[in-house]
């Protein structure tokens, strides 16, 4: 009962004092629940919480900083990915984030840190009980089993980045075997290069949603076509598209899509480059092409329609587009398996220096920046 008086008492003082607005305040004891369900292969404990509070006229914003640790309770098996809930209001905007940690590998009985930092909105009104929930929304196992709701589509998300986390630790683990450490340190330099000089553009996406149709849409009128890089050993594969482009804006992207496997495709993705008047090329965003009605069997085509808007600036200012392409960079089966690029097929068409490095290669580059060579050997032999 002390705990909600609190709280309402903090959001009343907020409201009644104009003077104040600007300032924060150390949210309550109590604002931050965290609850896993009883059978959760992972516990939490030491929970620290120096998040605050901010009255911005009808709303509170939430400046949440809060840290914890969590346990891998379940019977060998080691964890790889943990996602977490984070709401504050259902369906306010705003009101709800996650927080992802790929690439670990906790075995059974250990511990790992979890750092939870966002900011939250929230209607002042709504003052009873906890101000944030904290919840969890899957984990993923070594051997790419799953536990959760997935409400954030967690799995599929968890299960690409564990993908390219095994593909990029089994290339330099290969480099060391074959080269020795020298060439590991120059593949090791090389990436940490690579990681510095990758062209950086920022993409605003609004949307409405994408829609899928069993065959190809007429060609919008006005629209311009645009190119695709393709992977020989893409189970999906582009076969055209177009967008209205108009400056620094690309506005409702179609594409044709063809399923060359044996298996019914119920997802996939496009990552979209853009090059400017100059011909440099960036990475300009990822963007589920498919929605959940999606069952593409095989020899089949698809209509890929997106209502979206991508607009596109550099250093604050607006970078005009001069060309887009596409590539099919994520599929999920109907099945739950997926499929990701190689590395070879990535270096193949260019594209290492363009994408975001995986985290288990920031994670590794990080160790030899941080430890040396020898701290890097003796984790890639690990596992």
């Amino acid at each position: 009962m002390r705990t909600r008086d609190a709280a309402r008492w903090v959001v009343l003082a907020l409201l009644a004092a104009p003077a104040l607005l600007a300032q924060d305040y150390p949210l309550p004891a109590g604002s931050i629940n965290v609850s896993f369900p009883g059978d959760s292969p992972v516990l939490f404990s030491g929970l620290t919480d120096q998040s605050r509070g901010t009255a911005r006229g009808s709303a509170m914003v939430i400046d949440l900083r809060v840290s914890m640790v969590l346990r891998n309770v379940s019977a060998n098996r080691q964890i790889h990915g943990v996602t977490l809930r984070v709401v504050s209001q259902e369906v306010a905007v705003g009101g709800k984030g996650s927080v992802t940690y790929p690439s670990l590998h906790v075995g059974p009985g250990e511990s790992f840190p979890v750092r939870i930092e966002m900011q939250l909105m929230r209607p002042t009104q709504a003052v009873n009980g906890p101000l944030v929930q904290v919840s969890l929304d899957g984990v993923l196992f070594g051997d790419l089993t799953f536990y959760g709701d997935n409400r954030l589509n967690s799995k599929r998300i968890m299960t690409a980045e564990e993908l390219e986390a095994r593909r990029d630790r089994e290339y330099y683990k290969r480099v060391l075997q074959e080269t020795g450490v020298n060439g590991l340190r120059s593949a090791v330099l090389e990436s940490l290069v690579r990681q510095s000089e990758r062209p950086r553009l920022d993409a605003r996406v609004t949307r409405g949603g994408p829609s899928v149709a069993s065959s190809a849409a007429p060609v919008q009128s006005g629209a311009e076509n645009f190119a695709f890089l393709k992977f020989p050993d893409s189970p999906v594969a582009p076969v055209g598209g177009s967008a209205q482009v108009s400056g620094n804006e690309a506005r409702d992207p179609r594409v044709e899509v063809r399923n060359n496997s044996s298996k019914d495709v119920r997802y996939f993705e496009l990552s979209w480059l853009v090059s400017d008047a100059n011909g440099q090329q960036y990475l300009a965003a990822s963007l589920p092409a498919s929605d959940p009605a999606l069952l593409l069997k095989p020899s089949r085509t698809a209509q890929a329609a997106q209502d979206t808007a991508l607009r596109f600036t550099r250093n604050g200012e607006p970078l005009n587009v001069g060309r887009m392409t596409g590539f099919v960079s994520q599929v999920e089966f109907a099945d739950g398996q997926m499929w990701i690029p190689s590395r070879q097929a990535l270096e193949n068409a260019s594209l290492m220096r363009l994408i975001a490095p995986s985290a288990e290669e920031q994670r590794l580059t990080d160790l030899y920046r941080r430890s040396g060579m020898n701290a890097l050997v003796e984790d890639l032999k690990k596992y």
